[in-house]
């Protein structure tokens, strides 16, 4: 009896800690705002979609909660200015046609005074 009750307890845990990363859709105007999440609860990215399509501003986050990119989608093509960080640098891409037009590298202040 002992033994069931342990494995029962260890099963219950398990599926208690596991954590559930469905996304959130929530209805915003004629968008539907889509909160996507890392397993361990922080954010990810969030951004719009309209008839099923990315649209507007997008975000997307590391796991500790840093801003990893952001930029705009219009009908499901990324258009525009895009940035996407990493420790040391902030890379500037433009997209034209869904393809980059150009890349731009940026020294993050931060990394740059030490």
């Amino acid at each position: 009896m002992k033994k069931y009750l342990i494995i029962a307890t260890v099963l219950l845990s398990g599926m208690i800690y596991a954590q559930d990363s469905k996304p959130v859709l929530e209805p915003f105007g004629n968008k539907l705002k889509a909160t996507y999440f890392y397993e361990n609860g922080q954010v990810q990215q969030e951004g719009f979609f309209v008839n099923g399509k990315l649209e507007g501003y997008w975000v997307a986050y590391n796991e500790d909660g840093s801003k990893k990119s952001s930029g705009f989608y219009k009908e499901g093509v990324k258009v525009g200015k895009w940035f996407f960080a990493n420790d040391s640098s902030v890379a500037e891409v433009n997209f034209s046609n869904n393809t980059i037009a150009s890349v731009v590298n940026r020294i993050q202040e931060s990394v740059a005074k030490k």
